[in-house]
């Protein structure tokens, strides 16, 4: 079960984070736009967070799912702009509505009632200054449950250190180890920079994955590898990271639902679905590595 700090350091962590606000650092993409006065950089979120969804989730990680599901929560907007996104309504498009801290707590409250096995909070980067905010005053309403940061991995490391005793377990994306692919497909072209040093902080943090008898997840890190057409997500390179320098014990799902969405269409090296064998070739050489913690398929 989540131990926040205590509410006094809670509130004093959403205070800094809000303040960042004013010429927002949030993220790596540090757009420094006022979003407390509405402007909008990358993510086009201003000062509120904006939900489009939330209620328990069974298409999640086993160890996330158990019987009672995974209690989602799916904010709109994304500092990433991937082409291939999957849920491109949500991320790009906006698809959701603004809610202030009380009705976010209010809905991390009812995550909780509903018997979800932890609160997962789907795309958070960009609004992390909203969600410390309503976490302090969940908390406060007696809000235990594990917290799930699901994210892209395009992560700032001071803001993940304003995390740390938060967040219980934290599941990036780790989408490519090459900057072409992610210039291309992400405009984030320092994005393998940026992720090696936040899986590096996230581990740093919580460790690898622990369960518990039941084989639910209580903290730790579970990594995420989307396997797509050809060479296009780099998946050697990050099988090779995530062996050699976070751990061979790091859970992996190497996901292999892949499909074109979005605008994956114009790319025409990606504009098809990942062959069964390009899968199999990834999870052979995960387990060659040695990587033992292994889900997907």
């Amino acid at each position: 079960m989540a131990v926040f700090p205590n509410l006094s350091s809670l509130a004093e962590r959403a205070e800094r984070l809000n303040a960042r606000l004013s010429e927002c650092d949030i993220c790596p993409r540090r757009c420094r736009v006022n979003r407390k006065a509405g402007e909008r950089g990358v993510c086009r979120v201003g000062g509120n967070a904006a939900v489009a969804s939330f209620g328990p989730h069974f298409g999640e990680e086993a160890p996330l799912v158990g019987n009672n599901g995974s209690g989602t929560v799916f904010f709109s907007g994304c500092n990433l702009r991937c082409v291939f996104c999957q849920n491109y309504e949500i991320s790009h498009m906006g698809e959701g509505g603004e809610v202030s801290a009380e009705r976010l707590a209010g809905i991390f409250l009812s995550i909780q009632r509903m018997g979800c096995h932890n609160l997962n909070l789907v795309t958070p980067t960009h609004v992390t200054s909203q969600i410390v905010e309503a976490l302090s005053l969940a908390s406060s309403g007696g809000l235990s449950i594990p917290v799930v940061y699901n994210c892209g991995g395009y992560e700032s490391v001071d803001t993940l250190q304003e995390l740390e005793g938060v967040v219980d377990i934290y599941m990036p994306d780790v989408k490519f180890l090459d900057a072409e692919p992610a210039g291309r497909y992400c405009d984030a072209p320092d994005y393998p920079e940026v992720v090696r040093a936040a899986l590096t902080e996230m581990d740093r943090q919580v460790g690898p994955l622990s369960l518990d008898l039941h084989g639910i997840a209580l903290r730790g890190v579970l990594v995420r590898h989307l396997v797509m057409p050809g060479e296009a997500s780099t998946t050697r390179r990050v099988i090779d990271f995530l062996a050699d320098e976070i751990g061979k014990d790091t859970y992996l799902n190497l996901m292999h639902q892949y499909r074109p969405c979005g605008r994956a269409l114009e790319f025409p090296e990606i504009g098809r679905r990942t062959a069964a064998g390009e899968w199999r070739e990834a999870r052979d050489y995960a387990l060659e590595k040695g990587m033992f913690r292994l889900a997907g398929g």
